[in-house]
């Protein structure tokens, strides 16, 4: 069993690395190709869809997953599935035409309005379809997911770099990649669950649906507050610097943003051996503060080495035409030690099963980061977004602080209760 969970975080560890290798090359060659005015309409449409694509979680792994482990029978599997795929489906539809409508009525620039259409179709087949990587999960079985994923991620790179190769310079058509690599995926993973899954019709159940959103109706809410947090910045930096500008903040943040994938790979992978099977909450959390040193202390010494290399690795990356990125890429790294510090300890919170504190700290964080924003960035430019950033993750730090203080044994009772 232990050889089966390791396989498994194995093929999710090796799938989150080829996101950041691949991410990074298919994201090299947009910025190049279409310069930083055209990147900046890229990710600009992207942090838009991102926080629309909250609606489509609202049935989340904590919710799913442990009900398809509790109960294996097939009949009662798929009819959980069917359920949880129709709930994802909806609400996908709901933030999907939200977004459309919302930046086709208020957005001037009519191509952020195109590339919002376009990248907006993965809300729609992400999540909804992720229902089966859910079940996958609860089998301790990734590598089917991870082989879709990885066929997806090739098909980027085959199809942005035809592109780039091809002197395309259209955002709109790279656009379409991303649109296209999702439809690939969930074409693949229900294919998959289809040839494996009972055959028949399943009624829908109003009594299950609502115990699903009910439940899931927390972690929900703190997901969504965290992607608006991740992306507000881009958002209230618009109306107040040029494209270009915010193309070279989008260029520094797309780095950052990956390396940080890091601290999420190392928590998920420390976690089920040193936080989850650990018998007292005394020993949870020794353990806990072990992972916060080491993850602060590489967190810290990645950001040193950023700031150093960050004029080679712009110039390596995204070219000659962002040079502006390199200031804010060594300011921004200055938070890399405190998002591994809060990806460390957030792995109390989630042992305890505490969602609602993560909503607590994600609330407070967004409200950090919106007040220094508003303060900072009409007279700092860009730089004022990256002063929101560090505060905001300097809260959640605090708050993660504060949870670990709070956190005794009488909390460790009432779990086990």
């Amino acid at each position: 069993m232990r050889m089966q969970i390791a396989r498994n975080v194995l093929w999710l560890v090796f799938e989150r690395g080829l996101q950041v290798l691949f991410g990074i090359a298919s994201v090299a060659m947009i910025a190049r190709a279409v310069g930083p005015e055209g990147f900046a309409e890229f990710q600009y449409a992207q942090s838009l869809v991102l926080i629309a694509s909250a609606f489509a979680l609202i049935c989340g792994n904590e919710v799913v997953i442990p009900r398809l482990v509790a109960d294996q029978a097939p009949d009662a599997q798929h009819r959980l599935l069917a359920h949880v795929f129709g709930l994802r489906e909806i609400a996908a539809v709901v933030g999907y035409v939200l977004v459309a409508v919302v930046v086709a009525m208020t957005e001037e620039d009519k191509v952020i309005v195109l590339v919002v259409i376009i990248i907006g179709i993965p809300i729609l087949m992400r999540e909804p379809f992720g229902a089966v990587r859910s079940w996958l999960q609860s089998r301790t079985d990734s590598r089917p997911a991870v082989v879709y994923g990885m066929a997806g991620l090739v098909f980027r790179m085959v199809a942005v770099a035809a592109l780039y190769l091809a002197g395309m310079n259209s955002v709109p058509a790279f656009a379409w990649v991303i649109a296209v690599e999702s439809v690939l995926y969930a074409a693949l993973l229900a294919r998959y669950y289809r040839q494996r899954s009972p055959r028949g019709t399943v009624d829908f159940d109003w009594s299950l649906a609502r115990m699903l959103l009910r439940d899931g109706t927390v972690f929900w809410m703190s997901t969504m507050l965290m992607l608006c947090a991740k992306r507000v910045d881009q958002l209230l930096l618009k109306p107040h610097i040029s494209l270009f500008e915010l193309g070279s903040y989008a260029a520094s943040m797309q780095i950052l943003d990956n390396f940080m994938m890091l601290s999420a790979i190392i928590a998920s992978s420390v976690a089920p051996m040193m936080i989850y099977a650990q018998p007292t909450l005394a020993l949870v959390r020794r353990n806990v503060l072990r992972v916060t040193a080491g993850m602060v202390a590489l967190g810290v010494a990645g950001g040193i080495l950023i700031a150093y290399c960050a004029p080679w690795i712009i110039a390596l990356i995204y070219g000659a035409h962002y040079e502006a990125a390199v200031t804010l890429l060594r300011l921004s790294a200055m938070a890399s030690g405190l998002v591994f510090a809060d990806a460390a300890l957030s792995l109390l919170v989630i042992y305890l099963r505490r969602p609602n504190w993560l909503v607590e700290k994600w609330l407070l964080v967004l409200f950090t980061m919106v007040v220094v924003d508003l303060i900072a960035i009409p007279r700092y430019g860009a730089q004022g977004a990256v002063y929101g950033y560090i505060a905001g993750n300097a809260v959640a730090v605090i708050a993660g602080i504060g949870f670990f203080i709070r956190c005794r044994e009488p909390v460790a009772v009432e779990q086990a209760a």
